[in-house]
């Protein structure tokens, strides 16, 4: 189990996902499609309760067209 602190960004992060995904009038399925990555998976990303590769970022980044900056950002 990762400390703290890191579960914490974790959920940062996806909250930033979501956020993004919402404002770009996307839903889970959209990004699945677009991505190929599985809705269950993508739901778990953005609750925080699953890590993602860097490469996982870029392609939901890239689905939902924001930088992967304002994704990973502190």
């Amino acid at each position: 189990m990762p400390p703290d602190r890191v579960l914490a960004r974790r959920r940062t992060i996806g909250d930033r996902i979501r956020s993004a995904r919402v404002h770009a009038n996307l839903t889970q399925e959209a990004i699945s499609l677009r991505t190929d990555i599985r809705i269950a998976t993508i739901s778990e990303i953005e609750q925080g309760r699953r890590a993602a590769l860097i490469d996982t970022l870029i392609v939901i980044a890239d689905a939902i067209g924001v930088p992967l900056a304002d994704l990973v950002q502190e």
